[in-house]
């Protein structure tokens, strides 16, 4: 009822005139819309963009700094673990060496007994 009475009191011509300058204006905006909408989204995909560069550079000076840490925490404990394997070694070679050197002991002792015991004989008889 609204557009029948729009057109007879305006008359065809000018109605039509008044709706095409709507659809123009409506295009136009939707057209300004539109860019401005692109222009928006290229702002925010450029601070998305160095937002993310930004964490992914703190990202890897977290990992870099992560890294080193391990590094060194690795080689304290392949030193520890190297000195604690060394010092057992030692220990072993150690307590076999005096082991070996109470045996010698022993055979030399009892070496120098035999040689002792003839010996003494052979004074005592003279």
């Amino acid at each position: 009822k609204l557009s029948k009475l729009f057109y007879d009191r305006l008359g065809e011509e000018i109605a039509d005139e008044l709706v095409n300058w709507f659809n123009q204006v409506d295009a136009a905006s939707r057209s300004d819309l539109r860019e401005f909408n692109e222009l928006n989204f290229s702002r925010f995909d450029a601070k998305l963009e160095q937002r993310l560069a930004e964490h992914h550079a703190k990202l890897d000076t977290r990992i870099e700094r992560l890294d080193a840490k391990i590094d060194r925490v690795a080689a304290a404990l392949e030193h520890k673990v190297g000195n604690e394997l060394f010092e057992r070694r030692i220990g072993e070679i150690e307590a076999q060496m005096e082991r070996r050197f109470t045996e010698h002991g022993r055979y030399l002792f009892y070496a120098w007994l035999s040689l002792l015991i003839p010996i003494i004989g052979l004074w005592m008889r003279r």
